[in-house]
């Protein structure tokens, strides 16, 4: 039986490329209209000059209607503060890998928005439980029926980047996750065209579990001097038809966020095989953070 979402109006947090993207694909996609905050000005100027970009290359290709990327950017408001978005159907977080940070921004999203708004977390490896715990009313008891009304509502969505390209959403219960919200945000994936994959509520869930130490063993081998960056990335291209190398991938990823998922998950496993690579913790000390910032294992314009 399938679920209707209900989400009329969203909410996402964070204008960077993954909230930028997001927003993006749902009020495209879903033909939801959103409400885009973020606490940098210029990072939502940004943002938006990327979601034009985006839609007027979709028209020149002839992807989209001149009619249907008007609708779309109109569906798109930016707000100045979280209250602005106190009636949200759902709210997407998408700031940067730091527990600390999202659980102070979903404690401030249970106080903030509407009782029954869905809070998502865009998170590519951290504990969806740990940030739920974040929303539970000071003196609520966590297995009182208020205490799980209040954390059954947070789920991990965790888009893929770049949103408008990449076709898969995951899905991530925490154990407190309420089986009408899990239906209703796998609803929201669906009208927003993906498709959806579900995980565990493990330290980087399924892709990152695996992908990570993937490109942290390629940065070893580079940092042993086992193969030069282009023999890496070109074992991988050519020899097992990857569409980039896992140096080319970790650049587009950004050498920070892959240093923040590697470290989620040595510390959240203990377990030596996921310790970060000592060439990846310093080139992060020197913020060659990839494409992002015009250099990582590559050298990029940005222009």
């Amino acid at each position: 039986m399938s679920v209707a979402h209900g989400i009329k109006l969203l909410g996402v947090l964070g204008a960077g490329q993954m909230g930028t993207g997001i927003a993006l694909v749902s009020a495209l996609r879903a033909k939801v209209p959103v409400l885009l905050h973020d606490k940098s000005k210029d990072q939502v100027s940004r943002g938006l000059t990327l979601v034009d970009k985006l839609l007027a290359k979709d028209v020149a290709k002839g992807r989209l209607q001149p009619s249907e990327a008007q609708e779309a950017r109109i569906r798109i408001r930016t707000v100045d503060t979280l209250e602005d978005m106190r009636e949200v159907d759902m709210v997407i977080e998408a700031v940067s890998e730091d527990v600390d940070l999202k659980r102070t921004i979903f404690r401030s999203f249970a106080e903030k928005l509407k009782q029954d708004a869905i809070l998502a977390t865009n998170t590519s490896s951290i504990s969806i439980t740990k940030i739920a715990a974040a929303v539970l009313p000071d003196g609520v008891s966590a297995a009182s029926e208020q205490g799980q009304a209040a954390t059954g509502r947070v789920v991990g969505l965790h888009f893929f980047n770049p949103v408008p390209v990449m076709k898969l959403i995951e899905l991530i219960s925490a154990v407190q996750t309420s089986s009408e919200t899990l239906d209703r945000a796998r609803a929201f994936a669906v009208a927003c065209g993906k498709e959806v994959a579900t995980s565990k509520d493990v330290p980087g869930f399924v892709s990152n579990a695996l992908l990570m130490p993937f490109i942290n063993e390629a940065i070893m081998c580079l940092e042993k001097g086992t193969a030069t960056r282009d023999d890496i990335d070109k074992t991988f291209r050519l020899g097992m038809n990857h569409p980039m190398g896992p140096l080319q991938l970790a650049d587009f990823i950004g050498l920070d966020t892959c240093l923040a998922i590697q470290r989620t998950l040595y510390t959240g496993t203990s377990d030596s095989k996921y310790r970060p690579s000592i060439l990846l913790e310093r080139m992060v000390d020197a913020q060659w953070l990839g494409k992002k910032s015009g250099r990582g294992f590559y050298e990029y314009s940005n222009e």
